[in-house]
């Protein structure tokens, strides 16, 4: 069993991931309310997806029902490590190629099933350094792929310090909207490819690349998981180069004691109105643009961030920050 624990029951735990918008529609088609997850990959899928994943072998993808299968820890922590679909969905659909669709909730079994197999089986549209490439023979390409799904789990993962014994307990959720930036650094002839990189601990998590864009709009919902030892989140926006290393294109950190404090403090939201409970303010050692209020809003604890990218020529970003307690 993993060293994981957690300050709330499994099922509390598995019902915070199904209530993210993300998790609400299948990882592969798009069909809405899914019932199926791929335990070891850390997607939730529909039926029609859940029959592909099944025919891939579980030392691939091992499919659950939400509903009906008994759930271990462990299968539980590596959803919780994932952080939902969009998380997921930014590694393994990071690269799709011109002309290669992405089914929808009607394709049929064909089309899906090839958009599958190129997803998570042949690795087709990940970046080039996650990708695992085989040899010749069949028993090297078998060891391989057994490996498949653990390897890109472990970009994910929260490794346990040397100090710590193995154990890391989460206190929450944190669900990071990346919403847009504005006049970006140029890192090619005339533009960028930007990406955003956000890091808390061992985790992270990233965004799709847009294409050559100095003012993209990402608004797009990466998940983090928040140990009880917490520090900023890190954030580092790079330029996607195909044949060499990605450029940086700025960092900065974000301060989430403001928006944990604040809403611990508080409780269940659900109990208020809408209402200010908090602020981080701004100042020379941060990177806000603005003061950044904590607020309830329907029920919820949010933050709007808006952040001035450090160490390079130019470049804002704008997030919305929800913080999510396990036990809600």
């Amino acid at each position: 069993m993993s060293g994981v624990r957690r300050g709330t029951s499994a099922k509390g735990t598995l019902r915070v991931l199904l209530n993210q918008k993300d998790n609400r529609t299948c990882a592969d088609c798009g069909a809405p309310d899914p019932k199926w997850a791929s335990a070891n990959i850390g997607v939730f899928i529909c039926l029609k997806c859940c029959g592909v994943h099944r025919s891939l072998g579980t030392h691939i993808s091992k499919v659950l029902s939400v509903a009906l299968d008994e759930w271990s820890d462990d299968e539980i922590e590596s959803m919780v490590e994932v952080g939902g679909n969009s998380a997921a969905n930014a590694i393994y659909e990071a690269y799709i190629p011109e002309g290669f669709s992405k089914p929808g909730p009607d394709a049929g079994h064909e089309e899906r099933s090839r958009f599958i197999r190129s997803k998570y089986e042949l690795q087709e549209f990940l970046k080039p350094s996650l990708r695992i490439t085989s040899g010749k023979s069949s028993s090297a390409s078998e060891s391989i792929r057994s490996s498949f799904s653990k390897r890109i789990l472990d970009s994910f993962r929260l490794k346990p310090s040397q100090n710590s014994g193995g154990m890391v307990e989460f206190i929450g959720l944190l669900k990071i909207k990346v919403v847009k930036g504005i006049n970006l650094a140029i890192r090619d002839m005339m533009t960028s490819d930007p990406y955003v990189v956000l890091t808390l601990g061992q985790q992270t998590v990233q965004t799709t690349v847009i294409k050559s864009n100095l003012n993209p709009v990402w608004n797009e919902e990466l998940m983090l998981s928040v140990p009880q030892n917490y520090g900023p989140v890190k954030l580092q926006v790079y330029d996607y180069d195909t044949f060499s290393a990605d450029d940086i294109m700025g960092e900065a950190e974000i301060d989430i004691q403001p928006l944990i404090t604040s809403a611990m403090a508080y409780g269940n939201p659900e109990m208020f109105s809408n209402m200010q409970i908090g602020k981080w303010l701004k100042s020379h050692d941060n990177a806000l643009i603005e003061d950044s209020s904590v607020n309830i809003i329907d029920g919820k604890v949010k933050q709007n961030v808006s952040i001035k990218l450090q160490n390079v020529e130019s470049g804002e970003l704008y997030l919305e920050v929800e913080w999510l307690a396990l036990d809600q």
